[in-house]
């Protein structure tokens, strides 16, 4: 749940930010799909791939960032009202666990919101059957931008 707010200005939204996200090349290298979305916090839902790991078959540590980064920008861009994108500018990822399963759900949401900068937080977890281990945790801060003033 966000701490934020819950309302998005764009009921379009979940539309808009699975599309977004979807049609960027780096996501369809990934080949994750979107979870639940709401206003305010998006899961990105990465199957196992042999080639998204490290030696030892652990999901290697740039993927984690990358599916956080993912979650995160998505949670903040369900906020974003019609004609608004955003790109991230900063995240802090901290591995906390080895990532080793079926799948990785990251779970990204909305900390605080303003018109220029979104604040978001992800949690990716490693998933085995109904067993979930926190792997990951993260900080995104994403850039605001009206594509109609830019």
């Amino acid at each position: 749940m966000t701490t934020e707010t819950t309302t998005a200005p764009n009921p379009d939204f979940a539309t808009l930010v699975k599309g977004a996200v979807s049609s960027m090349p780096a996501a369809k290298h990934l080949g994750f799909d979107f979870g639940a979305i709401a206003p305010g916090e998006a899961e990105i839902v990465q199957p196992y791939r042999a080639e998204l790991t490290e030696h030892n078959g652990y999901f290697q540590g740039g993927v984690l960032g990358m599916l956080a980064d993912f979650a995160g920008g998505s949670a903040a861009g369900t906020l974003l009202p019609p004609g608004w994108v955003n790109m991230t500018i900063d995240y802090t990822v901290k591995i906390v666990a080895p990532a080793k399963g079926d799948k990785v759900i990251a779970r990204g949401r909305v900390v605080k919101s303003s018109t220029t900068v979104t604040v978001a937080a992800a949690d990716v977890y490693a998933v085995t059957g109904e067993s979930e281990t926190l792997c990951a945790t993260a900080l995104v801060t994403m850039r605001n931008i009206d594509i109609n003033r830019s």
